[in-house]
């Protein structure tokens, strides 16, 4: 999988290609978004990094020693292109509505993992949302749930 990330991050690959079956596109997919997220304000702190590599292992069953060369790909992906609608074109393509869900959530996560929801995060969710065919209303929902369990 890391191979794969790399490439769908760094051109190498089709993200819009076929899904083989085993969402390995949409989770490689995913992954990049997720980090995009983390540096959509400008600053990626240990919590968010630290919440990402959890949500990487926890949802996808990558080892946690690949986890940060995969966040390493991520950051660099982020500093040299903006490659969302490949990436948002995956995980729709990808991923069931339920999944499409889940990933709104822990972009969710990751947007309030540092304490303070900046408008360019809640931006991105919002079009990532609305890429991915999750509707407003969803992802305000996924919104809540986060918030709830931060206690806020």
């Amino acid at each position: 999988m890391i191979k794969r990330i790399k490439e769908l991050i760094f051109g190498g690959g089709d993200a819009g290609a076929p899904d083989t079956g085993d969402n390995y596109d949409a989770e490689a997919a995913a992954v990049a978004l997720l980090v995009e997220a983390a540096v959509m304000d400008g600053e990626f702190d240990g919590d968010e990094r630290k919440l990402i590599a959890q949500l990487i292992v926890q949802r996808f069953a990558i080892d946690a020693a690949d986890v940060e060369e995969l966040i390493a790909s991520g950051e660099q992906a982020v500093a040299d292109s903006n490659q969302l609608y490949a990436f948002t074109r995956a995980v729709k393509d990808g991923f069931d509505f339920d999944q499409r869900i889940e990933l709104i959530e822990m972009l969710w996560q990751v947007a309030y993992a540092d304490g303070v929801l900046h408008d360019y995060e809640a931006s991105l969710v919002r079009r990532v949302a609305g890429l991915i065919h999750v509707t407003g209303r969803d992802s305000g929902t996924a919104r809540k749930k986060v918030l709830s369990r931060l206690g806020g």
